[in-house]
């Protein structure tokens, strides 16, 4: 990811507003402009600096932005663990881009970063988000009651892991 996608992160963002905002959090109209884009941008790319994330672009088939999916909170000593998260436009679900990405960012973290977990979390009743996590190896490990503040209100998280089998 790059401050260049920032436009093409608006776009793709104003696009598919109403499908993401019940899995996300409330967010002012200033995130859907290009600057808000570049905002949200320069603040992972300084994290990704710093070692603490790794942010990526979604692509399609043509090569055009269709998501993101980040490696959050990565934490070093004997942690070696970071957090997933991940989002699709609504017009590019169900081609198995998600799940693609997902697998793509965990053995990043896996043979790149040498990570032993990677942990994401999903909300109860966001099912194509739970297949994905399924589909690519994880396991459902317990439920986070009002994990984290999504579309206004406090709400229960399933909580997911993937361990790194390389560094047992």
């Amino acid at each position: 990811m790059t401050l260049e996608d920032a436009a093409a992160l608006a776009a793709v963002q104003r696009r598919s507003r109403q499908f993401l905002a019940p899995w996300e959090p409330m967010r002012a109209d200033a995130y859907f402009t290009a600057e808000g884009q570049r905002a949200d941008i320069s603040a992972a790319l300084g994290r990704h600096d710093r070692g603490e994330a790794m942010p990526w672009v979604i692509l399609d088939g043509q090569g055009d932005i269709a998501g993101r999916v980040t490696l959050n909170g990565i934490v070093r000593g004997p942690f070696q663990s970071c957090s997933m998260g991940y989002w699709l436009a609504q017009d590019q679900t169900g081609k198995g881009l998600a799940t693609e990405a997902v697998r793509d960012a965990v053995m990043f973290a896996f043979k790149e970063l040498d990570l032993h977990r990677v942990q994401a979390e999903t909300l109860v009743n966001n099912v194509a988000s739970r297949r994905v996590l399924l589909r690519t190896g994880f396991n459902q490990y317990g439920l986070a009651p009002k994990y984290l503040r999504i579309a206004g209100q406090w709400q229960d998280h399933l909580m997911f892991q993937r361990i790194n089998d390389r560094n047992e």
